[in-house]
């Protein structure tokens, strides 16, 4: 059975059932305690949790998750997967225990003829909550399981949290049993591969707070409502329904593996190692194509940081499989075509994804030949010392700034007939991932609890009426002071208000929120910020500035029509510069994020290259050429799928309701969904001045542009400038071009003659300085500052010109001010080497002096720091240092 129909026999059964068919969130969940959609229940947890009133009282879906912290285990058992599917039917108040298993029990046994998935309950096991009775007695009368395939647990694996305040509840478990030949028997209970975790079914009924951990907290009471919240892993059914071993060797990833196995020459099945890099090759290929369909790009953090860890560990594993090469180009191109039935996007937006994918990993090629460069070095200096190890900081080092995997870094060391300290390594390693872990801990304190809104989201959404009203008469719904419920705020605090009807525009999709106030009898707030903490519900942040405001009271939210004119003018700019960018580069130059505030705008697109002078001005004629067509903006809402057959362009990772609000300017010219305020027409608009265009990743572009009265003063501030130069230079400003290139090349030629006459001034003092060299113990010691010079280069030069001139056994130490901070060169010969004079240790020697480091070869070596007074001293302790190693 194909994974597609698992899920669609799913999804038919549950509709039959009465169940509303949910489609599937985006990866990218909008809860901040969240990189990810992590599990099947996050896109429901405001109607679960009761902030947000459900829309409807069951449903059912198949929802796209993305779990990261078992990553290691990928691979290595058959079920862990960091892209899988989870299959859920949900009661929102409706349905709870008894309908919850009789749905289960009823879709996993009926045949596959009767349209069912045909297990039989010989195979089928179950977990309930040690102390939940209820359970094990429905699943004894529903069902006939015999007892003993009904295993009681305990808490950590049968009590069901976010970890977080909020709702929680008992859970059961329905496992099926793979047979003797896969492990011991037993049950669930001996937590054996032999046994797969296929259904939870959590009853959520209890809300919690006090969380110390997943099982230590407090029960505060039971949720308004009961609610059934159910997630059956889609892989995990495929394995077992498709005959096969592990999940990646279903229909949607086994042709990865594949792929993987013909470039790598070698043979699936044939050694374990080999075979759990395939897996890992086939899931993260999988997972990074799912990613970037949801616009997650590569990054360095975020989100972004967890792509580039998938593909890097791709990388690297088809690496330990003999493959140097590229190789994103054919197995991302299988993991397309064999995730395309189930989610079209992936083929749609194929151009768009695979460049990603590639130039992500020509970059992270160039790091491992970077990295290999610096582990050679690394290699032969332990050998040089006669060392056996390489240290754990110096694999960490290699690791954490320059990428490079450690499991590499052991393979190449032990090729070299050398070992990694990797204790310390791991010490190391362990103290970040510390860091990390109280880094999301702290994040996730500083949360606000969202049940704060629920009583306020009861009462209905907020609406919005700022697309044609400035001044909007409401009431005050509620209070928030310190985060708590308040029934009023007073001069000089800061609250947050939550009115019925707001003109005030809470910030998403890339524009900011509206300035303002609220006013009311006897009161004044300024609005500090406007944000939406629960989807429907719009909170302000506001300054009591003058009175004293209540719940219940009448109020005016005042938009600040300037700031509001402003930022429309920007996100309408956004706009025409995107549809100007598509124009210009194609239907491939995608948007990837914007930023839109009063007078500027911001617009991050997929594009590889750095753009022309040439292109950037045609981008900027064509966006200005339509504010002066003054083409008409309209906006309309209507169902999604008829929006998007009319071509309206969706920003990846956003979501839409079932109804959307289509903005058009100049009709399908520029058709793009979109919630934010715009311009009327494109006049008003006024003027787009492109002012940065820059990288913001391997295939990400950014550019930046003022916007209206703001552009006209950066315009005016350059004609200033421009007016100034042609004074100064007596040229007109046609020619100031040519004329500033000229005084630039005359002045080139003017520091290369100085630079020339500096270094012959220091040649020149070649013998002077010769003639200072000293005794120490079997070495001849030049240590001498020369005040000032041109570069480091020029001190190096002169330091091997002296150590050739004094003869054997030199070691000729010079100092110098360059620029603002200090150097010493440091240059031995063969003799003084012999002797132990090593000129890299005597370099960081002198720069501990001057506050800085240094090192670099035995022969010639440098040092530098920031306390170019200490030259003197510097000297003088390398000079000491050489008499200790001779005492």
């Amino acid at each position: 059975m194909k994974t597609a129909e698992i899920a669609q026999r799913y999804l038919d059964y549950f509709e039959k059932n009465g169940h509303t068919i949910v489609p599937s969130a985006s990866l990218v969940t909008d809860d901040p305690a969240l990189l990810f959609t992590v599990a099947g229940m996050v896109p429901f947890i405001p109607y679960l949790s009761g902030d947000v009133p459900a829309p409807y009282p069951r449903a059912a879906d198949n929802q796209k998750c993305i779990r990261t912290n078992d990553i290691e285990e990928v691979g290595k058992t058959p079920r862990h997967g960091t892209f899988f599917q989870m299959l859920g039917n949900w009661s929102f108040g409706d349905y709870f225990k008894e309908g919850a298993i009789r749905y289960a029990w009823e879709l996993l046994t009926t045949s596959e003829a009767d349209g069912g998935l045909g297990f039989d309950p010989k195979d089928l096991w179950v977990t309930v909550y040690e102390e939940d009775d209820e359970a094990h007695d429905l699943w004894r009368r529903l069902t006939d399981l015999p007892e003993e395939r009904i295993q009681r647990l305990g808490k950590d694996t049968n009590y069901w949290s976010t970890g977080l305040p909020g709702p929680a509840g008992p859970c059961s478990e329905i496992f099926f049993d793979r047979g003797p030949a896969y492990g011991i028997d037993g049950g669930p209970a001996t937590d054996d591969d032999r046994y797969v975790e296929i259904w939870n079914l959590v009853f959520m009924q209890y809300e919690i707070t006090d969380v110390k951990s997943k099982y230590d907290f407090t029960i505060v009471g039971e949720l308004p409502n009961k609610n059934i919240d159910t997630g059956m892993g889609l892989e995990r059914i495929a394995f077992i329904k498709q005959g096969v071993d592990n999940m990646y060797e279903t229909d949607q990833v086994r042709p990865v593996l594949d792929a993987a196995v013909r470039l790598s020459g070698k043979t699936y099945g044939a050694d374990h190692d080999d075979d759990v890099r395939f897996r890992v090759v086939a899931d993260h290929v999988r997972s990074s194509l799912m990613l970037l369909s949801d616009g997650v790009t590569p990054s360095n953090d975020g989100r972004g940081y967890i792509l580039r860890r998938l593909m890097r560990r791709a990388i690297r594993s088809m690496r330990l499989l003999g493959v140097d090469g590229p190789t994103f180009a054919t197995l991302f191109a299988a993991s397309r075509d064999a995730m395309k039935d189930a989610y079209p996007v992936v083929a749609d937006e194929y151009e768009r994804l695979s460049a990603y994918a590639l130039a992500e990993e020509a970059t992270f090629l160039r790091t491992l030949a970077a990295g290999s460069e610096n582990l050679d070095a690394s290699i032969a200096a332990a050998k040089d010392a006669g060392a056996t190890q390489i240290g754990g900081a110096e694999a960490f080092l290699l690791h954490d700034t320059y990428g490079f995997p450690i499991d590499l870094t052991l393979e190449i060391v032990e090729e070299a007939g050398l070992s990694v300290d990797r204790d310390a390594f791991d010490t190391l390693m362990q103290e970040q991932r510390a860091r990390a872990k109280a880094d999301a801990r702290s994040r996730k304190r500083q949360l606000a609890d969202t049940s704060v809104y629920r009583d306020f989201r009861a009462q209905g959404e907020t609406i919005f009426t700022g697309y044609s009203d400035l001044e909007t008469e409401s009431t005050v719904l509620g209070l928030l002071v310190d985060g708590l419920p308040a029934q009023r705020a007073t001069t000089g605090q800061i609250a947050e208000v939550i009115l019925a009807e707001t003109a005030l525009y809470a910030e998403s999709g890339g524009q900011v929120a509206d300035k303002g106030m609220i006013v009311g009898p006897g009161f004044e707030l300024e609005v500090l910020d406007v944000q939406k903490p629960v989807p429907g519900l719009v909170s302000h942040t506001v300054e009591v500035t003058s009175g004293e405001v209540g719940v219940g009271q009448p109020a005016t939210s005042v938009v600040d029509a300037a700031n509001r004119r402003a930022a429309q003018q920007a996100h309408s700019a956004t706009h025409l510069v995107h549809a100007a960018l598509r124009d210009t580069l194609g239907k491939s130059a995608t948007q990837a994020g914007s930023l839109n505030r009063a007078g500027y705008m911001r617009f991050d697109f997929a594009w590889g290259q750095t753009l022309s002078e040439a292109t950037k001005t045609e981008i900027e004629e064509i966006a200005n050429n339509a504010v002066r067509d003054n083409l008409q903006v309209t906006t309309r809402v209507l169902p999604l799928d008829e929006a998007k057959a009319l071509g309206a362009m969706a920003l990846f990772g956003e979501k839409y309701g079932e109804t959307v609000r289509m903005v058009d300017i100049g009709g399908p010219w520029s058709r793009e969904l979109c919630a934010g305020t715009h311009v009327s027409s494109s006049a008003e608009v006024g003027l787009i001045n492109l002012v940065g265009e820059s990288s913001v990743g391997a295939s990400t572009r950014r550019v930046e542009a003022l916007v209206g009265f703001d552009a006209f003063r950066e315009l005016a501030a350059e004609r200033a400038i421009v007016s100034q130069l042609t004074s100064s230079l007596k040229t007109p400003k046609d020619q100031l071009p040519a004329r500033i290139a000229e005084l630039a090349a005359s002045l080139k030629a003017a520091e290369k003659r100085i630079a020339q006459f500096e270094a012959k001034a220091l040649e020149s003092r070649l013998p002077e300085l010769a003639a200072t060299a000293q005794a120490v113990g079997p070495f001849r010691v030049v240590a001498q500052s020369l005040g000032t010079a041109a570069s480091a280069d020029d001190v190096r030069s002169l330091a091997l010109q002296v150590r050739a001139r004094v003869g054997a056994g030199a070691v000729v130490a010079l100092g110098a001010q360059v620029g603002e901070r200090p150097v010493v060169i440091v240059a031995t010969d063969d003799v003084a080497r012999g002797g132990g004079a090593r000129a890299g240790a005597l370099a960081k020697t002198a720069a501990a002096v001057l506050g800085g480091g240094g090192g670099g070869r035995d022969d010639v070596a440098q040092g530098g720091g920031t306390d170019a007074a200490a030259l003197p001293a510097a000297l003088d302790a390398l000079t000491r240092a050489l008499e200790t190693a001779t005492a």
